[in-house]
């Protein structure tokens, strides 16, 4: 059956077919950020399960550096029982569960519920009528979105009766990966992103592969009551877990023609307890602790993830243990050709159970120019936070001397007039990057630093005049604008302002 897409082909592929052709494809075309991961993450599922995994960071970085074949994890999937990755199977459909069958025509809905950004919070409007529109889903497209539901899964309440599997069933968990950032490191073919992102089992154990609900080597949870989460098996457990309890119909299909899904019933999932120490291979850590260990770094609504860049260069540089404690020894050969790997990093931000948007970033990465990736990401955004806050000390200095008599529920309204900020942070995103990209190539970080802050002084001084423009031209508003520019000027000039900033042209 068709899983992924690629970029420039119309024709779909298998997952037998992606793994064979690893070593040639740069990326998967996926709908959003979280699909991709979601992709991501099955697929190194089946890499544990199939055994092709280090056994030591020792052997991982020679299996990054020798380019090690991916031929054992293509062999392995072939030799499969065909009926074990049925996605239509009557009794052990992938990824699913066969026993809300008999709920399926009662409760189920059209395929918009499974696509987790069209879903709302899964029971959104009062009639459901959008939840009911039932134009069909491609089976590919309904497996990728299948695969994000598990991994990046809403809490809420579903759309289904509790009368016959319990009323816990409605109850849904959130994804093991929502509400934090998962990171994934690109290499420049598929096959180098699946070695880079394997790492040793502990202990040595894999675990299981999740193929489906009734086809378990450890037994589900029930919908009576509500369960304890369950330790991982291993990884392939891990990366394979089913977040979601759910069943797809598929529409017949005339011989040739690709099926598709025209009905679906979510309810609750698995719940599993993470080992902070095991199950968190890739996490950014923050300064906030939670029940003894560091909270992973998490999607902010108000701040973009670029502008965090610098917690993933400071792991690449501090951690001892995990994805970053290995990347940092890492040695790529010198080709020339840029920075060997990006740091992909990957967010959900949701409004309580609805999902919002995706934030994502791609960071590039050279372990020998670690050091100078983390000082130039962390002076970078330190130089557009200041320039941020000098421009809205600007907008106070202009609104102070336009409304010397405001309401104060009008200042918000009024001082957005002058507040350049809203096209500053979108227009800072370009420069920042071409900073970490000309370090990561090994330019001098001083001398990219002091190019990257006259940039960015430059645009936000238009983007100020600009603000500024709005003003009348008499007296107020000459006086207006009059203050503002000399409170940017003044900022600039502060000996608080990083000294990249106060450096002239």
């Amino acid at each position: 059956m068709p899983v992924v897409s690629l970029e420039g082909e119309v024709a779909d592929l298998s997952l037998v077919e992606v793994l064979a052709r690893a070593e040639k494809l740069s990326t998967l075309a996926c709908a959003t950020p979280g699909e991709g991961v979601a992709l991501i993450e099955y697929l190194l599922a089946i890499c544990f399960a199939s055994q092709t995994l280090p056994s030591s960071p020792e052997e991982w970085r020679v299996r990054v550096a020798e380019e090690h074949p991916l031929d054992d994890v293509t062999e392995w999937l072939t030799s499969e029982p065909a009926d074990d990755w049925d996605l239509f199977h009557p009794e052990r459909p992938l990824g699913q569960n066969s026993q809300l069958a008999h709920q399926l025509d009662e409760n189920g809905t059209g395929p918009a519920q499974l696509v987790l950004e069209r879903a709302g919070d899964y029971c959104q409007f009062f009639d459901h009528h959008h939840l009911e529109h039932a134009e069909p889903l491609p089976a590919a497209a309904a497996f990728r979105a299948l695969l994000s539901q598990h991994v990046y899964g809403l809490a809420g309440r579903a759309r289904v009766s509790g009368k016959s599997l319990g009323a816990t069933l409605t109850n849904l968990a959130a994804g093991r990966l929502q509400g934090r950032i998962r990171v994934v490191v690109q290499g420049r073919t598929l096959g180098d992103t699946l070695r880079l992102n394997l790492y040793p089992a502990a202990g040595g154990r894999t675990g299981h592969f999740n193929r489906s609900w009734t086809s378990a080597e450890n037994p589900r949870r029930g919908f009576r009551t509500k369960p304890v989460g369950r330790a991982t098996s291993g990884p392939a457990d891990l990366h394979s877990y089913l977040g979601r309890s759910v069943l797809l119909r598929p529409v017949p299909a005339a011989p040739g023609e690709p099926v598709h899904v025209d009905r679906v019933l979510i309810g609750a999932g698995e719940l599993l307890a993470l080992d902070p120490e095991r199950d968190l291979e890739d996490a950014v850590p923050s300064t906030i602790t939670l029940n003894g260990h560091r909270k992973p770094l998490w999607p902010s609504p108000t701040r973009a993830l670029w502008r965090e860049a610098h917690a993933l260069y400071s792991a690449a540089t501090q951690e001892t243990t995990g994805l970053f404690g290995r990347l940092r020894h890492l040695r790529f050969p010198d080709d020339g050709d840029g920075p060997p790997c990006m740091l992909w990093a990957v967010g959900l931000i949701a409004n309580k159970t609805v999902a919002a948007t995706w934030t994502e970033g791609h960071f590039p990465y050279a372990p020998s120019q670690g050091e100078a990736l983390c000082e130039a990401s962390r002076r970078g955004s330190a130089i557009a936070d200041y320039l941020a806050r000098a421009l809205e000390r600007s907008a106070y200095a202009a609104w102070k001397v336009a409304y010397p008599n405001p309401k104060p529920a009008d200042r918000a309204a009024q001082m957005a007039r002058f507040d350049a900020r809203r096209e500053f942070w979108p227009a800072a995103k370009g420069p920042f990057l071409l900073l970490l990209d000309e370090t990561a190539r090994g330019s001098d970080v001083p001398t990219v630093l002091r190019d990257y802050a006259g940039d960015l002084r430059s645009s936000a001084a238009d983007f100020l005049r600009h603000r500024l423009d709005a003003l009348p031209h008499d007296s107020k508003g000459l006086l207006a604008r009059a203050r503002a520019e000399h409170r940017f000027r003044a900022d600039l000039a502060d000996a608080k302002a990083p000294a990249e900033l106060r450096e002239e042209r």
